[in-house]
C-alpha cells in the first residue's frame, strides 16, 4: 500500500515536488503572520523588561505610560521613593517621534531618563557599544535598530545630540527602536514650543490682567519663567526592595500620594490585552482566511492529481484493489505534499523574517502547531479526492 503511493509520487514526482513548493510558499505566509503576532507580544515584554522596574506610578485615572497620555510633577519621585518597600524610584518620559540623522529620518521612542549607571530603572540595561549617558544633556544612547553609530550626531527637534552607546532589542509595544536622551533634554522636547508660540503666549500672557496686575511688574516676568519649562513627566519608575510585595506597595503609593500605580502583571494586560489587541484580532483573521484557502488549495491539488488518474484507479479496483487500499494511497499523498509544503513553508519563513520591518518571532512550539495544522488539512481536503476516486467504475480500465 505503501509503496503504491510511493510508486505514484515517482512517477511525476517533478510536478508533485513544484506543487509542493508552491503550497510551501502559502504555509510561509501563515508561519510569518503568526511571528508577527508573537513578535508584537515579545516587543511588549521586552519594553517592560528594559524597563527595569516593578512598579509604574501614574496620573490618576489613566492607563499611562504607554497606552494613554500621563503626567506627573517631575518632583512627585521624592515622595514616592520615601515610601516604605521602595529601593529605586526614576522619572521618565516617552515620546514617539522622527529622529533625523542628515537627510535620513527614523521613527523611534524617545525616552527621557535621568542619567545614571545601568541598574536604574528607566536605563538601558546592555550596551553593544560605546558607554552610558554621563552629562546632562545633548548624549544619546540608541538602539541598533536606528541604524545610527556611535559618534553620529542626531536632530531631535532643534537639538543635536551625540550617539554615545549603541544598545539592542530596545523597542517600543509598536516595535520602534528607542533613543534615549537625558530627561531635561526630553520635557524639553516634548513641550518645546516654536518661536512664535513662545512670541504668542508671552503678549497673551501680559495682555491678562489677573496676570500682570497693575503696580506689579515682576508677577508677569514669574508667569512667563514658569511657562518656559515643563515640570511634568510621564511615568516614575519603581523598584520594590526585596521581601516586599509588589502589590502592597502599589497599594500604598495609591493611597497616600492619589497617584494610579500598576504592577508589571497589570501594565502587561494593558499592553497585551488593551493596546495590541486589535492588532492581533486582526492577524487571527488573517490566519483563519489563509487555512481557509490552504485548506481549498489542497483539495483542489488532490483532486487535480486523483482526476488526472482515473484508468490507473480503474485497474486497481478491476485487479481486485479494496476502497480503503484507494483512499488510503490518496491519503498518504496528501500527507507527503504537507510535508512537502510545511518544510518549505518554514525554511521561506526562517529566511524573510530578518527582512521584514517590524520582528517576527517564529516559535518551535507554533512550528509544531502548524505542521499538525498542515497534516489535518491535507487530510480532510483528501475528502474530496477520495469520494472522486470510490465512485470510479471498474469496467472505465477497459473501456477508454
Amino acid at each position: 500500500m505503501i509503496s503504491l503511493a510511493g510508486r505514484d509520487i515517482l512517477h511525476a514526482w517533478g510536478k508533485f515536488v513544484f506543487t509542493g513548493v508552491g503550497l510551501g510558499l502559502l504555509v510561509g505566509v501563515t508561519l510569518s503572520m503568526a511571528g508577527i503576532y508573537r513578535g508584537m507580544v515579545d516587543d511588549a515584554q521586552v519594553l517592560l523588561d528594559n524597563s527595569g522596574a516593578d512598579l509604574w506610578v501614574v496620573q490618576q485615572g489613566t492607563l499611562g505610560p504607554y497606552a494613554e497620555p500621563s503626567s506627573v510633577y517631575d518632583d512627585a519621585y521624592r515622595g514616592v521613593l520615601a515610601m516604605p518597600g521602595v529601593a529605586r524610584a526614576s522619572n521618565v518620559t516617552y515620546l514617539t517621534m522622527q529622529v533625523r540623522l542628515g537627510d535620513r529620518d527614523v521613527r523611534a521612542m524617545v525616552v527621557g531618563i535621568v542619567p545614571g549607571g545601568p541598574g536604574e530603572p528607566g536605563q538601558p540595561g546592555h550596551l553593544v557599544a560605546g558607554r552610558h549617558i554621563t552629562r546632562g544633556h545633548y548624549e544619546a544612547v540608541v538602539d541598533v535598530a536606528t541604524g545610527f553609530r556611535v559618534g553620529d550626531r542626531i536632530r531631535i527637534r532643534r537639538t543635536e545630540y551625540a550617539v554615545v552607546g549603541l544598545t539592542r532589542r530596545a523597542v517600543s509595544s509598536s516595535g520602534d527602536p528607542m533613543v534615549f536622551v537625558p530627561l531635561k533634554d526630553a520635557q524639553e522636547a516634548q513641550f518645546l514650543k516654536d518661536a512664535d508660540a513662545i512670541v504668542q503666549q508671552r503678549r497673551r500672557t501680559a495682555a491678562n490682567a489677573s496676570l500682570n496686575p497693575p503696580g506689579a511688574p515682576g508677577v508677569v516676568g514669574a508667569v512667563v519663567a514658569s511657562q518656559t519649562k515643563s515640570p511634568y513627566v510621564n511615568a516614575v519608575l519603581v523598584q520594590v526592595e526585596p521581601g516586599y510585595e509588589p502589590a502592597a506597595v502599589a497599594a500604598d503609593i495609591q493611597r497616600w500620594k492619589r497617584l494610579q500605580v500598576y504592577t508589571r502583571p497589570q501594565v502587561e494586560e494593558i499592553l497585551v490585552g488593551k493596546l495590541i489587541a486589535t492588532s492581533a484580532r486582526q492577524i487571527a483573521m488573517f490566519l483563519v482566511i489563509l487555512s481557509v484557502v490552504s485548506a481549498a488549495v489542497v483539495a483542489f491539488i488532490i483532486y487535480t492529481m486523483t482526476a488526472g488518474k482515473i484508468r490507473e484507479i480503474a485497474v486497481l479496483k478491476l485487479i481486485g484493489a479494496r476502497n480503503r487500499t484507494i483512499a488510503a494511497m490518496i491519503v498518504q499523498q496528501a500527507l507527503a505534499l504537507g510535508a512537502i509544503a510545511f518544510v518549505v513553508g518554514k525554511l521561506a519563513a526562517t529566511a524573510w523574517a530578518p527582512v521584514f520591518p517590524k520582528y517576527v518571532l517564529l516559535l518551535p512550539g507554533d512550528a509544531v502547531r502548524g505542521f499538525a495544522a498542515v497534516m489535518v488539512i491535507c487530510v480532510l481536503a483528501s475528502g474530496v479526492a477520495i469520494r472522486a476516486a470510490l465512485a470510479v467504475d471498474p469496467a472505465d480500465a477497459v473501456g477508454g
